[in-house]
């Protein structure tokens, strides 16, 4: 089916959609990661992003979206400079993420620190301003940014999901999807939970107090 966004594009900073407001929404969405806005920043461009990113503004975009801006702020056009005066250390590098096909074109790799936390996120700008994120810490996962999200890193152990499912309907919270990714059985899992309500700072510290939750992260929505 296609929508009206796909036809007419979202509300935004030109020149483009793919490598401007997509790429700003890898930016919002990376700098939840570490809980607001990096202290530093790499990110590798693949793709068409390395080819034609720097004239369609994409990498103002991804810098403005680490900063905070929507793609529709005016600041995105001066977010370099932003960046520099607040302290924001980022730098640009072209990359080859894998064979031609096998990766989305427009498909960046960030790599930000902040407070001692670091995370590395890989994600792609679909068109009309939809995004796929497609790894986080080297987890495979698959987040769009339509959902309010909630991702962490547990052990993994028998009840966990349900004791988290738990802590969120306690808070009046439904779940959307749930996804588990593990690279070993007991080792650690990877949980990206889409919620249709908006998650405040206290289910975020339940989350991590559990004793075998590792880190939790709350993403914000980014679409329309």
């Amino acid at each position: 089916m296609v929508s009206l966004l796909d036809i007419i594009g979202p509300v935004m900073v030109g020149p483009s959609s793919s490598h401007t407001a997509g790429a700003c929404r890898l930016g919002l969405l990376a700098r939840c990661l570490v809980g607001g806005t990096p202290e530093r920043a790499r990110i590798e461009l693949h793709g068409s992003f390395a080819r034609t990113g720097e004239g369609h503004g994409t990498d103002k975009a991804i810098v403005g979206g680490l900063m905070g801006f929507r793609p529709d702020d005016e600041r995105l056009r001066t977010s370099l400079e932003i960046a520099e005066k607040e302290g924001l250390d980022y730098k640009f590098e072209k990359t080859k993420l894998g064979e031609e096909g096998a990766v989305h074109p427009n498909t960046a790799r960030i790599s930000i620190e902040r407070g001692g936390r670091t995370s590395v996120m890989v994600g792609s700008s679909l068109g009309a301003g939809r995004v796929l994120i497609t790894e986080i810490d080297g987890y495979p996962v698959e987040v769009t940014g339509n959902y309010h999200t909630v991702v962490l890193v547990a052990e993994d152990i028998p009840g966990s999901v349900a004791r988290i499912a738990g802590v969120l309907a306690e808070h009046h919270i439904n779940i959307a999807t749930l996804r588990l990714t593990r690279k070993e059985r007991g080792g650690d899992a990877f949980m990206v939970i889409e919620i249709d309500d908006v998650p405040d700072e206290r289910v975020r510290d339940e989350l991590r107090a559990l004793s075998w939750v590792k880190w939790a992260f709350r993403l914000e929505k980014v679409s329309a």
